[in-house]
């Protein structure tokens, strides 16, 4: 994801900002996929995280039509809350102060978090240890030696 400070935030004619979650919604539905620009960061992030999550699915050969319409969701998903997420963080605070409530979108925002995680789960995925091979325990041990190497040659 891009820098908070980077993102510009629209205000609408009361002068509130807009976190444009609904343009979102709009664009990415009407235009689907093609609406994500695979020349951002975000959109090669997203890109790399579809391409990691189908070789989950039972190897990535057999995937079929509902599971790969449930990966676009999945992803369609993952954008609108790294999206909104974003936006979130760089507000000064998540309450309306006149009414002492939330601000509507962190309950929108939960309830997209609620459908991304039952798209997981309906794709059958479960978080999953990764194991290491006889490489990554070489690798590590090595990066493990040249650094303790590295303390005892500091002057200290």
């Amino acid at each position: 994801m891009s820098e908070p400070s980077s993102i510009p935030i629209k205000k609408r004619r009361s002068g509130r900002p807009s976190h444009g979650l609904y343009a979102l919604k709009h664009a990415v539905n009407t235009i689907g996929n093609r609406a994500i620009d695979m020349r951002t960061i975000t959109g090669r992030a997203l890109a790399q995280w579809c391409k990691d999550l189908i070789p989950d699915l039972d190897g990535g050969e057999n995937v079929s039509t509902e599971q790969s319409a449930m990966v676009d969701l999945a992803v369609k998903s993952k954008l609108l809350l790294d999206s909104i997420d974003t936006w979130l963080l760089t507000q000064r605070s998540l309450i309306n102060k006149k009414k002492k409530t939330l601000i509507p979108v962190v309950q929108q925002r939960q309830a997209l978090a609620d459908g991304y995680a039952k798209y997981i789960a309906m794709l059958g995925l479960e978080r999953r240890i990764r194991e290491q091979t006889l490489e990554d325990v070489l690798r590590e041990a090595e990066a493990n030696e040249n650094g303790r190497r590295a303390a005892q040659k500091a002057p200290g």
